[in-house]
């Protein structure tokens, strides 16, 4: 799968994919991830690619042209997404990285400043998408979140696949606490059915653990989730909970 960054500061990304699963993935050619300097395409003597906005206001705002000829320059399809990193966008989540996961390639436009001429959005982006409700300086570290998110849930990135099912979101859900050594910690135990051995109460443990969590910090993700009767019953008795101004029940 391929990556275009299109970014005014392309060394941003260098440290970022030199270590872990980019890197590994992009060492054996699972991943190739092209970095696309716009000020490459400027026509101007000095490298400028940004301008004061029409209609006054404070700041700049990226040229359309300079943009428009990196496009061009990567000669992609029209299948291919091109993704705008802005506050304007719409969330970021699992789903949209399991759809960006089945495409060849992905073009990702690192905005700046006051952001990029909108006609640039209309006439060229497919998915403008946000990572979160505030502002960051620039669209570079939300293009490098969106790959790593994507770049993981390919075949052959990461080692077991299984990991990647259980993990918060891939079923609208929270992910279950995690547990490993020492038993003991500054007073505190590992929960004992861990130890069990018992596999099925282990797993009932885990998806009240998962009901519990998403129910207390995200309960729009309940909505969502594929409830059964006994899972329903959870949720039921930790409304009551709730009521009495508790946060989760016992072991």
């Amino acid at each position: 799968m391929i990556f275009d960054i299109l970014t005014l500061f392309p060394e941003m990304f260098d440290s970022v994919f030199s270590y872990g699963i980019i890197k590994r993935a992009a060492d054996n050619s699972v991943i190739k991830i092209n970095l696309c300097n716009i000020r490459d395409f400027s026509e101007d003597k000095f490298g400028r690619v940004d301008d004061y906005p029409y209609g006054g206001g404070p700041g700049m705002v990226l040229r359309p042209d300079p943009i428009y000829r990196a496009l061009k320059s990567l000669d992609i399809d029209e299948k291919t997404p091109i993704v705008y990193t802005t506050p304007a966008g719409i969330p970021f989540n699992q789903q949209k990285a399991r759809e960006f996961a089945s495409k060849e390639r992905v073009v990702i436009l690192s905005g700046h400043y006051e952001g990029v001429d909108e006609r640039i959005i209309n006439a060229c982006v497919t998915d403008e998408i946000s990572i979160g409700d505030f502002i960051m300086s620039g669209g570079e570290i939300p293009a490098m979140a969106v790959i790593d998110a994507v770049a993981r849930l390919l075949p052959g990135v990461l080692g077991n696949l299984d990991s990647i099912e259980d993990e918060s979101f891939n079923n609208n859900l929270l992910e279950y606490p995690q547990y490993t050594r020492p038993y003991s910690f500054n007073g505190l135990d590992v929960p004992n059915v861990l130890l069990s051995g018992n596999h099925a109460r282990i797993d009932e443990w885990r998806r009240r653990k998962s009901l519990e969590r998403s129910f207390f910090r995200r309960p729009e993700m309940i909505e969502k989730a594929a409830l059964d009767d006994k899972d329903k019953k959870y949720i039921a008795e930790l409304k009551q909970y709730r009521e009495e101004g508790k946060n989760g029940l016992s072991e």
